[in-house]
């Protein structure tokens, strides 16, 4: 696309979201873009909102690595319907290949770069972020300037990676081709019960063709079973009242987001139910809850529970375990806890 072509589209977006913005001026760019018919990523490259964005060029992994620099900054990951923020810096890095790690004891991540496909250095409104997205213009992950942030490494990353503008052209991600039930239940609740860490679940999945509601459902009530719908909230509140530290999980296609520690300040406005901690705070649409469930996996360390809440769609909004290293058995404070919401016993 030529700059002409470019600046067109660019204005003719601007002038649409200008119109839109005035008629509803709570929507935020997520909403706005997807009022607009476009992608995110579309709308941030526009200029769209008062919005100035700066192009990164070059492998993802490599600006992604360059985040180390920065000291203290924000790292926002969400999804749909929950958004997951965390202060902190971006610490032992591991960014070669198509799945990274970070490490840090605040910032803790899980990354998928294959579906990463542009990223932009965005102002607007006196803030500055690092925004990446993927091939359908979803933003996969955001980082945020903060005033602890080294601003003169922020200005450098931005000037390293910096390009000409491009249009983010959006690209249907593949639909999901797992199956809605399992073949064979005796089978699966065997894999299951063979699993010696909790990371052996996702290949089980895709050995089995299997959506993860699928092998919940089919796993039995002692290893997964539906909840009430308000589990997350008196997770939250015992867990908050008692000190117990969790770790709350949010991810999307090309992130998972991770907080470990105590929660302290929540806060219900509207159907969001808010975790407000300094270092961490937690933005869930209880609305969009469809089924909750208490996970019961067995590893070598002992049996491992979490709670996962679920969209409409099958997909998977948040999860939530009790705090856990390799080679240490599950908190007992978060195992009775998880026991509590079920109303049959889970395997010991």
């Amino acid at each position: 696309m030529s700059n002409i072509d470019f600046d067109t589209r660019a204005a003719e977006l601007r002038a649409r979201n200008e119109a839109l913005a005035a008629e509803q001026p709570k929507l935020r760019a997520r909403n706005l873009a997807q009022a607009l018919g476009v992608s995110e990523a579309q709308w941030v490259a526009a200029g769209c909102g008062g919005v100035k964005a700066t192009a990164l060029h070059g492998e993802p992994q490599a600006i992604f690595r360059d985040l180390g620099t920065l000291g203290e900054v924000m790292a926002l990951t969400r999804n749909d319907w929950c958004v997951h923020e965390r202060h902190g810096r971006y610490l032992d890095i591991q960014a070669d290949g198509p799945v990274g790690l970070v490490l840090g004891p605040d910032i803790d991540l899980r990354v998928f770069f294959s579906c990463w496909r542009s990223a932009w250095a965005v102002e607007q409104d006196g803030r500055h972020s690092l925004q990446f997205f993927d091939g359908e213009g979803v933003a996969v992950h955001k980082v945020y300037r903060t005033e602890a942030t080294d601003v003169a490494a922020y200005d450098a990353l931005v000037a390293r990676h910096a390009g000409p503008s491009r249009w983010p052209e959006s690209t249907p991600a593949a639909p999901a081709s797992d199956a809605a039930s399992v073949a064979d239940g005796e089978q699966w609740r065997a894999a299951w019960l063979g699993m010696k860490d909790t990371h052996e679940f996702f290949p089980l999945l895709r050995k089995f063709k299997v959506t993860r509601l699928a092998a919940l459902a089919a796993a039995g009530e002692d290893l997964a079973q539906q909840v009430p719908a308000d589990a997350v909230e008196r997770v939250l509140e015992s867990a908050a009242a008692s000190g117990l530290s969790i770790m709350c999980f949010v991810g999307n296609r090309g992130m998972i987001q991770i907080h470990t520690g105590p929660v302290q300040q929540l806060r219900r406005t509207g159907p969001w139910y808010n975790v407000l901690d300094p270092k961490f705070n937690l933005h869930l649409d209880t609305t969009a809850i469809a089924s909750s469930w208490v996970v019961n996996k067995p590893t070598s360390d002992g049996w491992v529970t979490s709670l996962e809440l679920y969209a409409a769609n099958g997909d998977l909004i948040a999860q939530f375990f009790g705090e856990r290293k390799p080679g240490k058995p599950e908190l007992p404070g978060w195992r009775e806890l998880m026991s509590g919401l079920c109303a049959v016993p889970l395997a010991v």
